[in-house]
Parts: structure tokens; C-alpha cells; sequence
């Protein structure tokens, strides 16, 4: 078996080493040039002068455009034609690029566009949520609402009400590698690119758009990133297509890589939510009816808002059952970077939102906040009411997260420790802990239909060594290393048998983005395709030299055995050869039975749900604010993993990083709608001594996906972000112990934030 083995990443000795090769590590040809944007200053407003004379007269400038120097399309957007590469005469956000400098060097390209003479007449400028609903700035000619039952009598008729607000900021992707672009002109006009980009395609498209060309006249390779976390699925456009045009005015090669602070200056972030709710419930918690109205801000542009805001509305329910519920969205649009996918898309804020209503049931009722979620768990097959449907429909056929949270709540310790820390909290007056557990239900496809498909592209030598090329893209989590288990599965041959090489659009064409935790599901399927295609050849032709049936012909362990003859897979491959049997073939996949109205809020939008649940402890001081993370204790189902060492690597990095979202990193825009939190000074991702010191991280033992994945494995790269909810519940809990009131901690729970959390409680009467 190449499946299920816990193999290290395929260029883990590459990584820590040093001698992984990224974007900007390629050898450039002689006279390659480095590009450089100059930025506006203003958050809205009318360029009235924009004099580059002493830009192009600077030491190293070769070449200067503005968008009346572009060829043919100014648009890097994704989808809806609102995003120009350069500003066409408006300026829409503090960092958009108004002008393009092309130098011998990347220093002297930064240094040449601080030259310019710009004068921008300024206009009024939307930067909140509040600004964009007065002005009505929005990207959709109203809010979008779905609803399931009658929440409005199913409310008049429930015993209790609550009623609240959450407020969760964005959140900076910090990918360790920086965008990067590398463009090299070629014959004929065409172009090649290497993009750091989860989204070969999409590069493809916007660089042969802006060249006026054909898209087989672009060829985009992605060999690896340094990280993306979705900041690379749209946001490296600008880049690629700059260097494009640069290479075409100028006949030579070109690079361009953003510095950190132009990086977090320029890049949408995670869009950040306001999030209103109301709630009827009865006596023993259980959720009657749910009024949710989501708040987004967008940004200038729309990227990807619009599938991001559905996202956060099909995760509202999070794990729990809701008989009447209705979801308002409002897209609102402001003069800030336009936000952008990241890990979860969408639904993190959703499921923090019902997080936060049933912690705040418990509240008032005086319960174990585990008591409220399980009380609201969708029916698990055998139970009555099975199956339940969620506020869009969906019936839910595969819920287990009820055995999950049993088993984590035994080897957790759960309950003797939660009794600790209230004996712990009862005689500590300065320092107090509180704890947590949180679930997660994740759906897992694209939720725009067309992307759930993938191919692949696959080769057998005759010395039997096999090159394989897929459509996903290699960020660091380990997606090409399972995908070379499933080729070395579908073969029976070792792992080391199989080369991946670089996502490339010259192989693979009309790829989706490496995102939606999609990628192992939809490229492992097309690789299987495609192997299962050519060992099938193979099996007939070797059967028919003994005369026996294909379907006997086995292939494991390195051997092909047949008609009691036994061989290396070398020599079948070579036997193969030499009768003229094809040894390459092409793989595709797409996603059965999606389905999805996003205005009506009806259909199957996801093949399947991954499910997690995480324990968090947390101590807080009371002076100060400060906090840590003591323990953490998570169990999460991958179904039947292709590699346990992978996914397990992904469930801490994702729980990791989420945390990170909900306590240390804030992003803070100025009233001038400045980004002051641009650089790693400024910003706080969470540092190897923010880990919790006992970190016990287990997949599920019992894990098997009933949908047809492959191998039935399940995703892991989005859900395990989710688990980080725990985190800031846990904060919650121990400022919960400073008073009587609900602590209704925002997010991020900085140590301000835990301050006037606990301020708060005391006034209330703690």
C-alpha cells in the first residue's frame, strides 16, 4: 500500500536546506529587469497630476507605463471586470498601483517610482461598515437572504430570547514567500510565466487578455509556493500580467516580487464581519429559531466577495440543527483593500458567529456549553429525525461528530478539568483559565459548480519509472506528495517510482484553483483516471501473452504478476513498449451530484462534510490582559487518510493559524484609511512559543468518508482552521469567571481586548 502511509513531504529536505527553488530563485537570463509599482497614498480620490519625467530619468529606469500605456485589456480582477492593473484616473484604496517602473535592478526600480510627482484630488472615502450602509455601497442591488421555516412566529413563540452582536477583524495571509512573478518572452509573440499562484489558469487567462493573445499563446508553471492560504489565488494577477506586458514593450525577461510591506499594503486580506443575531431557545438550550444578518466589507473591488459571503452563510449553522432560520448578507464595498480568499473562505465567520450563540445560551442558562451543543447536533444516522436538512436544504447524511466529541471529551479529560479550573478560578484572583470545546462541520467543493473538475496527465516510461503532471498546485501542504501515493498505488510500485513535476498549462489545461480543500479530492481522482487507464492497457496486453484474463494480472509491490509469471513493473513497462502500448494517457474528474441556487439559498452546494472537534485551556491575567494557551487537545477526521503524517501536519498549522485570527492578529486601518499594521513589527502572527506546551493532535481512528473520494480520504486543509474557535471560546470562559455578564469578547481577543473584557465584568458586579 502507497496510501495511508505516513511519508514526509516530497521536497521536505529541499525545504529545510534551503535548496527549494521559488520564483524568485530562478536563474534569470542576462538582461532580466525588475518592476516596481508606485502607489497611491490617497484611499479615494482624482488624479489631477501624475508627472513621471523624474521616474524614467532615474539610475536603471529602462522602462515606465500608466494605463494609457497598456496594449489591450487594464483588468486583473478574477471574474467581475472591476480590478485594473493600473488606476485608470480614479484611485479606489491607500496602495492601489497607479504606475508601473521597469529597471535594471529591483532596488532601483523601488527607488525610481518614490520620484513621481502625483497629485490626487481627494474624493469621499468609504472605510467602515457603518460608512458603506448609509451610502449604501454594496456589491449586489440589496442583501441577499435565505430562509428555512418561519422564524419570525417560530421566535414570538420560543420561551427565551437573545440577542447579540459579534465583531471579527481580518486577517493578513503572512505567506512565508511574498508574491512573486517571473516572465519570459518567447517566440512568436507567446510568453512564459512562473507565478507563485494557487490559479495557473487564471493567470493564463488575464496575461493572454492583456497581451491580446490566444491563452495557447501563455504558458504558466507553478512548481511550488512559499504558502498561500488563498492570498494566492487571485492576488498574484497583478503581478504576472505586469511582467508580461514589461517582457512585450521591452523584448526581455522580467521579474517582479512585492517587499513585506508592499505585500500587506497592496494584497487583500480576510474580509472581516459584523454579525447581528437573534435567537429563541428553550430550557434545555435547544435552538428554536435563529436570525443571523451578516455584515461583510468587501473592499473596492469584488474578487471573490460574493462566493466568500455565500460561504460564511451556508456555515451559519456550524454543527447544529436549525428547523427556522433565516440568513441576511450584506456585501458592502469600501475604499480598502479588496478582500480576498483565505483558508475557510468565508466560513470560519459563519461558524464563529453560532459558536458564540450557543456559548451565550449556556450562559444564560447556567449550563456546560458542551450540554448546548449537544443538544443541537444534527441527528446522526439511526437517530430519530435522521437525516436533518440545513438552513439551504442540504439533507446532512454523514454527521458523526457526535462520536468524535465522545471520544475527545473522554481522552481530553473534559469534565475533570473543567471542574479543576473552576476550583482553580474560585481561589485565584488574578489569574483566571477557562476552556472550551468546539466543533466542526466544513462542506467540502467549490461552490461554483463549473470548478469541481480536475485532469491530469500521466506517463509510464519504459524503464518503468512514471512522470505524472495533475492540475493542483504545491504550497506547502503536501498535495503533490498525495498524489504520488495515488499513482504509486494505482501502479503497486514505490512512491520514489513516481516524479511529480511542475503545474504547468502546457500540460494540464483549464485547471481550478489549488483551494476550496478540493485538491487532493479532484487531482488525486484525475491521476487515478489516468493510471487506472494505462494499467489497464497494460494488463490486457501481458494477459494476452499468456492467454489469461486481464482482470487477473495484479500489480503490488513493485512485481506484475500473470499467468503464474511474475515481473518487475520495469520489464512489463518494457514488454509494454515494445508492442507498441500507449504508456501515457490524460485523467479527468468532476464532482457528482452538486447542485446550487445561490439566490434562493436551495441544493446540494457540497459533496461532503469534514468534521473536528478541538479542546482549548487558556490562563489570562487579569491586570493586564496578557494570556497563553496551556493545553490543546484535538481529534479530527480525515476519513481514511492518504497520509496521516500530512494531515496531521495540517490540522496543527490550521488550528494554529485560526487561533491566530481570533487572539493576536489584528489588522488596524487609520481614518485615512491607511494600513498601519503592514510589517512583521506591526502585525503579530502567532510564534513557535504561542504553540500550546501539551498539543495533542489525533486523527479519528474510526474516519471513513461515505462519499466516493478518493481512496475515501477526506479534505484537510480548510476544516482544521475551525478548530481555533476553541481558543477564543476558552478566553471567553476564564473572563466569563470575572463577573456575571457574557463577556461578548470580539475577535481578535487581543490582550486590550481580555482587559476591557474583564473591566467589563467586574463593573458588572464581580
Amino acid at each position: 500500500m502507497s496510501v495511508a502511509k505516513p511519508l514526509p513531504h516530497d521536497a521536505a529536505a529541499l525545504h529545510v536546506t534551503g535548496r527549494a527553488r521559488y520564483v524568485d530563485d530562478i536563474p534569470a537570463p542576462r538582461g532580466t529587469l525588475s518592476l516596481a509599482f508606485g502607489l497611491s497614498d490617497t484611499a479615494h480620490g482624482r488624479i489631477v497630476q501624475l508627472d513621471l519625467d523624474a521616474v524614467r530619468a532615474a539610475p536603471g529606469v529602462v522602462d515606465v507605463f500608466t494605463a494609457a500605456d497598456l496594449p489591450h485589456a487594464n483588468d486583473v480582477s478574477p471574474a467581475a471586470h472591476d480590478e485594473p492593473l493600473l488606476a485608470d484616473g480614479t484611485v479606489h484604496y491607500v496602495g492601489q498601483p497607479i504606475f508601473c517602473v521597469v529597471a535594471d535592478s529591483h532596488l532601483a526600480a523601488r527607488r525610481a517610482a518614490r520620484r513621481a510627482v502625483v497629485a490626487i484630488e481627494p474624493l469621499p472615502a468609504i472605510l467602515t461598515i457603518d460608512e458603506a450602509l448609509a451610502a449604501d455601497s454594496r456589491f449586489e442591488d440589496g442583501p441577499l437572504t435565505w430562509t428555512k421555516g418561519d422564524v419570525d412566529a417560530a421566535l414570538s413563540h420560543a420561551p427565551h430570547i437573545l440577542e447579540g452582536r459579534i465583531e471579527m477583524g481580518g486577517q493578513e495571509h503572512f505567506y512565508l514567500e511574498g508574491q512573486a512573478a517571473f516572465a519570459l518572452p518567447q517566440e512568436n509573440g507567446d510568453m512564459l510565466v512562473h507565478a507563485s499562484s494557487q490559479h495557473p489558469t487564471e493567470i493564463q487567462h488575464k496575461v493572454a487578455e492583456a497581451l491580446g493573445l490566444p491563452m495557447h499563446g501563455v504558458r504558466v508553471e507553478v512548481r511550488r509556493m512559499g504558502g498561500g492560504f488563498g492570498g494566492k489565488e487571485s492576488q498574484g494577477n497583478a503581478l504576472a500580467v505586469a511582467c508580461a506586458i514589461a517582457a512585450m514593450r521591452t523584448g526581455r525577461p522580467c521579474r517582479m516580487r512585492y517587499d513585506r510591506d508592499d505585500d500587506m499594503t497592496i494584497t487583500g486580506k480576510r474580509h472581516d464581519f459584523r454579525i447581528d443575531y437573534r435567537v429563541g431557545y428553550d430550557d434545555a438550550g435547544r435552538m428554536l429559531a435563529v436570525d443571523f444578518t451578516q455584515y461583510t466589507r468587501c473592499g473596492w473591488a469584488q474578487d471573490l466577495s460574493l462566493a466568500i459571503a455565500d460561504r460564511a452563510m451556508l456555515h451559519a449553522d456550524s454543527s447544529y440543527h436549525l428547523t427556522d432560520a433565516r440568513i441576511t448578507s450584506h456585501r458592502l464595498k469600501t475604499n480598502t483593500q479588496s478582500a480576498t480568499a483565505y483558508r475557510g473562505f468565508g466560513g470560519p465567520q459563519g461558524m464563529l458567529a453560532m459558536e458564540r450563540v450557543v456559548d451565550q445560551i449556556a450562559h444564560a442558562l447556567g449550563r456546560d456549553p458542551l450540554e448546548v451543543r449537544r443538544a443541537n447536533f444534527y441527528a446522526a444516522e439511526g437517530a430519530p429525525g435522521y437525516p436533518q436538512t440545513t438552513p439551504y436544504h442540504m439533507a446532512v447524511e454523514d454527521f458523526v461528530l457526535d462520536r468524535i466529541v465522545d471520544e475527545l471529551v473522554e481522552s481530553s479529560g473534559y469534565h475533570a478539568r473543567r471542574a479543576a479550573i473552576a476550583e482553580w478560578n474560585a481561589t485565584n484572583p488574578l489569574l483566571k483559565k477557562g476552556i472550551a470545546l468546539t466543533p466542526v462541520k466544513f462542506g467540502i467543493s467549490f461552490t461554483l459548480t463549473h470548478l469541481n473538475q480536475a485532469g491530469a496527465l500521466v506517463h509510464v516510461y519504459q524503464d518503468g519509472s512514471i512522470a505524472m503532471n495533475h492540475g493542483g498546485t504545491e504550497m506547502g501542504q503536501g498535495l503533490f506528495q498525495k498524489v504520488a501515493q495515488v499513482a504509486a498505488q494505482g501502479f503497486g510500485v514505490p512512491v520514489e517510482t513516481v516524479r511529480i513535476t511542475a503545474t504547468d498549462t502546457a500540460k494540464v489545461p483549464n485547471t481550478s484553483a489549488t483551494a476550496a480543500s478540493s485538491g487532493s479530492d479532484l487531482n488525486g481522482m484525475a491521476v487515478k483516471a489516468a493510471c487506472d487507464t494505462i494499467r489497464d492497457r497494460m494488463a490486457a496486453h501481458l494477459a494476452s501473452e499468456h492467454q489469461a484474463d486481464p482482470a487477473s494480472v495484479r500489480f503490488a509491490e513493485g512485481m506484475v504478476h500473470v499467468g503464474g509469471e511474475s515481473m518487475t513493473f520495469a520489464e512489463a513497462a518494457w514488454r509494454c513498449y515494445t508492442a507498441r502500448v500507449s504508456l501515457s494517457a490524460t485523467g479527468f474528474y468532476k464532482t457528482p451530484g452538486i447542485e446550487w441556487d445561490r439566490i434562493r439559498g436551495t441544493g446540494r452546494p457540497f459533496f461532503y462534510f469534514a468534521y473536528g472537534a478541538a479542546v482549548t485551556e487558556v490562563v489570562i491575567d487579569t491586570l493586564s490582559g496578557e494570556n497563553r494557551i496551556l493545553r490543546t487537545d484535538i481529534l479530527h477526521d480525515a476519513g481514511a487518510s492518504l497520509n496521516p503524517a500530512l494531515d496531521i501536519g495540517q490540522v496543527e498549522g490550521g488550528y494554529v493559524q485560526g487561533a491566530g485570527w481570533l487572539t493576536t492578529e489584528e489588522l488596524v486601518w487609520d481614518d485615512k484609511g491607511r494600513l498601519r499594521t503592514h510589517a512583521p513589527s506591526t502585525y503579530k502572527i502567532p510564534a513557535c512559543s504561542d504553540r500550546p506546551p501539551v498539543f495533542n493532535v489525533a486523527l479519528w481512528s474510526q474516519g471513513h468518508n461515505r462519499s466516493d473520494t478518493i481512496y475515501r480520504s477526506k479534505a484537510v486543509g480548510e476544516p482544521p482552521f475551525m478548530l481555533g474557535i476553541s481558543a477564543l471560546l476558552a478566553l471567553s470562559d476564564a473572563v466569563a469567571a470575572c463577573g456575571p455578564a457574557y463577556p461578548a469578547l470580539d475577535a481578535p481577543a487581543t490582550p486590550e481586548r481580555v482587559l476591557m473584557a474583564v473591566i467589563r465584568q467586574r463593573d458588572s458586579g464581580g
